[in-house]
């Protein structure tokens, strides 16, 4: 069976929003790198007179990794990664290449992503400062649907 796909040059959109409220920060123009890691956990139900390890779906896992420019300031992405940190409440939009939504550009929406830890600070003499935040967790939802 011979399958469509659709190449692209990588140009991700992403945003991040407090979900319980706030102000979405697009921080597209300053981030280099996103990746989202989707799954679930795996539980086994092997049982007797089985002759194999069985195994059904669990709770969903995401894990979200985004390598920014460093930047500082009131509304920069240290800021905004500060103001998210510890909070368990992170939106975080992704779109791979920037364009309304669609099957050949799906958007990904995870909510309630939690935010443990990041380098603020993480430079070397010479070249550009970067900050690399992992966000765990959320529920994620994935839109074809052009709005």
């Amino acid at each position: 069976m011979a399958t469509s796909s659709t190449t692209y040059l990588t140009n991700p959109t992403v945003n991040l929003a407090p979900t319980t409220g706030g102000a979405k920060v697009d921080v597209t123009a300053v981030t280099s790198a996103a990746a989202i890691t989707v799954g679930y956990d795996a539980l086994e139900s092997t049982s007797f007179g089985d002759s194999s390890h069985v195994f059904v779906k669990g709770l969903q896992s995401c894990e979200v990794v985004l390598t920014c420019y460093a930047s500082y300031g009131a509304s920069s992405v240290e800021a905004t990664l500060f103001d998210l940190l510890g909070d368990g409440t992170t939106e975080i939009t992704i779109s791979p290449a920037g364009a309304a939504e669609s099957s050949s550009n799906p958007e990904y929406t995870i909510v309630n992503a939690f935010l443990a830890s990041f380098q603020p600070i993480n430079g070397t003499y010479g070249e550009l400062s970067m900050i690399e935040a992992t966000f765990q967790g959320g529920t994620v939802t994935r839109d074809i649907t052009a709005p």
